[in-house]
């Protein structure tokens, strides 16, 4: 069945392939001059720059699968885990997270009651989790509430707040807990406390041929040796050439007796199926005149931005930085800074010698506004809040970087917000109405690198095998 793929980021990428593989003929569109999405490497004087994502989880199995699969086995390298140690800013000092942190869950009760992160107040609280009786699972809620509502306030603004804006660019008080940590929200409807839960998970044994096993699954992160881009790169030499369309962006997608009638500056074409693999703004935009309803639902996932800041430095100008891979920046400091990753240290061999590689994150749900300021200005802002939180005995203001590089990357991120999982379902009803209509990307059923990949390989799988589903009369 001819297919259309609108989009070209990993999860277009890996649907084309599997397409690819199997024979049937599909046409990807991508409105931009590069394929990959958020997904961009650089190599500058023999050292790897991450200008989006860095690594991919290593639990999550499909994008090793992939990368073995275009035969990039061999440069799949794990994180330093053992150097990892992450750093929480408070007052302007380096706290680190305490030994014994699972999902957002102290497991450890003496690193837990020893550490300066949190108040005697805190830290009580904490104790008196242990006493939670089971919570009957009711509707969906905040992460931060749940958070709060077994460790207080403190652990929200110190632990759940800075570490999900690091991974979703989003905030703890408006993320779903059923979305995000759908484990802990099953946990605490068993044990109720949810360090009762944890310790108990932990004295389960690991069954044999779980994610944790292999030399490449022993990390909590994996990323390639040379860069994310050479997955990007590796699948665009599979795909035929021919099949690719760039700088052709999809103005109207409608639905015909015939199929899906694409339109695009060049021309109008007709397709069996349509992998539409573009954020969820975008989707509701093409699919406003095919399902009003559809394109509302779509249209209420919120996005986030972000910017980074890669900083090369020359190690002998630095004074030590902190041990570990970086620090997160709660949102009571005020900061723009998100957070900031030693990127030399968490994968080695991918900084030239005797370079430090700080990559900084900015924006977010918070400072959104930072992503109309010039390059300039984002370096500098950048420079000066690394000087102010790390020392000037550290990192000077005086310090130049030997190279600085901006990425913005704007409406990027889907956010899963309260609500969310209730919200992919009604997609998914709209969806499975109308025939051979599949979406897929970072807004529906998980964020990560490994998730757009199953998901847009699952998409092809579909298409390859189609069902018939007539379009409801009954839609309104």
């Amino acid at each position: 069945m001819r297919t259309a793929i609108i989009g070209g980021g990993i999860a277009g990428l890996a649907a084309a392939y599997e397409l690819e593989k199997a024979r049937v003929s599909y046409t990807l569109f991508e409105s931009g001059s590069r394929l990959g999405g958020v997904i961009a490497s650089s190599s500058v004087a023999g050292s790897i720059l991450e200008e989006g994502p860095d690594s991919f989880l290593t639990e999550k199995p499909a994008a090793i699968e992939l990368c073995r699969e275009l035969g990039l086995g061999d440069a799949l390298i794990p994180s330093n885990d053992a150097a990892r140690k992450t750093w929480i800013v408070v007052r302007n000092r380096l706290i680190p997270l305490p030994d014994g942190l699972m999902f957002l869950v102290p497991t450890k009760l003496i690193p837990t009651a020893l550490s300066p992160l949190f108040s005697l107040g805190a830290k009580l609280r904490m104790a008196r989790e242990l006493l939670l009786p089971p919570r009957p699972a009711a509707g969906d809620e905040s992460v931060a509430a749940l958070v709060e509502r077994h460790y207080g306030p403190e652990a929200v603004d110190r632990l759940a707040g800075p570490l999900l804006s690091g991974i979703y660019g989003g905030e703890a008080d408006q993320l779903s807990a059923r979305a995000v940590l759908p484990r802990l929200v099953e946990m605490e409807s068993h044990y109720g406390s949810l360090t009762r839960a944890m310790l108990a998970a932990r004295r389960v044994p690991r069954p044999t041929g779980s994610p944790a096993s292999g030399p490449a699954r022993r990390s909590t992160f994996t990323t390639l040796r040379g860069g994310l881009q050479q997955m990007i790169d590796a699948l665009a030499v599979k795909l035929n050439p021919q099949s690719i369309r760039m700088h052709t962006p999809v103005r109207q997608l409608e639905h015909i007796p015939e199929g899906w009638r694409i339109t695009h500056p060049r021309a109008s074409e007709i397709y069996g199926a349509v992998i539409v693999a573009t954020p969820a703004w975008a989707a509701s935009t093409l699919l406003a005149t095919v399902d009003a309803q559809l394109a509302e639902e779509l249209a209420g996932i919120p996005y986030s931005s972000s910017i980074t800041v890669n900083l090369v430095y020359d190690e002998i100008k630095l004074g030590p930085l902190p041990e570990g891979f970086g620090f997160l920046v709660p949102a009571s400091a005020g900061r723009a800074m998100l957070a900031c990753t030693f990127a030399h240290r968490k994968f080695l061999g991918r900084t030239a010698p005797g370079k430090a590689v700080l990559r900084a994150f900015l924006g977010g749900v918070r400072n959104a506004a930072l992503l109309d300021q010039p390059d300039g200005i984002l370096v500098a802002t950048a420079r000066r809040e690394l000087s102010e939180i790390l020392g000037p005995r550290v990192i000077g203001p005086h310090i130049e970087p030997e190279e600085a590089r901006v990425s913005r990357w704007p409406r990027a991120m889907a956010q899963y917000a309260v609500g969310h999982l209730d919200r992919v379902r009604r997609i998914r009803q709209r969806v499975a109405a109308w025939p051979n209509l599949h979406l897929i990307g970072n807004a529906y059923d998980g964020i990560g690198i490994p998730d757009c990949i199953r998901l847009g390989r699952a998409a092809a799988a579909q298409v390859t095998q189609p069902v018939a589903q007539p379009v409801s009369a009954k839609l309104k």
